[in-house]
């Protein structure tokens, strides 16, 4: 008998205990793949005496064998992705060959995480909620078709046009509005082909990828981060995330048509 697709989400605020439901279910799972939010996201897995909160990574990932995916839904600060798979190598987890990276993903910029601050600042009493981590305004230039993309950090003219188009607007409002500083191009650029470099060999087409491995036999469950009312759509407005968090979205985030899905936990 085939095994199951299953989304498995959020039906509060966040905080329901999914990375724990997800680390238990990935022993019946060949994939888990993230398909929504950022490192706004806090799922705590424990294995032994050991304990680690992931922001980024899949909770799948202390299975062995698991494949685990960065759908094209996720927005991605490189910082904390490094960081996060230091830690699984420092204890011994080995991500090659089976942890992988939509190209298709958004990334996270400096200027991101500064407007977000700054904005939530200029709400005074008024103010939402965020993280600060740069998640709003990341899908803001995603829409705004502004956005830098994984595969913008391998080429050096495209990502510095890109860096200069996005804070042509951006470097208005610190200095004109926000009251905060401004960004040079030419003091990121650098950073971010490095980044690039260190990501590089992760990168997937995750929907061509996903598919031929369903087509394959192989089973698919899908992480969700948040909760049902933290939707952008369905959720307590605006006191919200910047992204759709219920199952419906699960299928865009990671490029699965709905008939691949046989069910949904929460």
């Amino acid at each position: 008998m085939r095994k199951k697709n299953i989304i498995v989400v959020g039906f509060q605020w966040g905080d329901e205990g999914k990375g724990k439901i997800v680390d238990l279910l990935a022993k019946d799972a060949d994939i888990v793949a993230r398909y929504q939010g950022g490192n706004n996201a806090g799922h705590t897995v424990v294995s032994g005496d050991l304990s680690l909160v992931f922001r980024l990574v899949p909770s799948g990932i202390l299975n062995d064998k698991k494949i685990c995916i960065l759908g094209n839904g996720v927005v991605i600060d490189p910082m904390v992705l490094l960081e996060e798979l230091n830690t699984l190598r420092e204890i011994g987890i080995n991500t090659k060959g089976r942890f992988f990276i939509s190209y298709k993903s958004h990334i996270i910029m400096p200027y991101h995480k500064r407007l977000d601050i700054a904005r939530e600042r200029l709400r005074g009493a008024g103010m939402i909620g965020t993280t600060g981590r740069g998640i709003g305004p990341t899908y803001e230039d995603k829409v705004a078709r502004l956005g830098i993309r994984v595969a913008d950090l391998f080429d050096r003219d495209l990502l510095y046009e890109k860096i200069s188009l996005s804070l042509k607007e951006k470097n208005y409002l610190f200095k004109n509005i926000l009251d905060e500083e401004i960004f040079n191009p030419d003091d990121l650029i650098e950073k971010y082909l490095e980044y690039g470099t260190k990501i590089k060999e992760f990168l997937i087409d995750s929907s061509s990828y996903i598919n031929k491995k369903l087509e394959d036999g192989l089973n698919i469950m899908l992480e969700g981060a948040q909760g049902t009312f933290l939707d952008v759509d369905h959720g307590t407005y605006p006191y919200v995330t910047s992204s759709n968090t219920v199952a419906g979205s699960a299928l865009s985030g990671v490029g699965l048509g709905p008939t691949k899905i046989d069910e949904v936990i929460g």
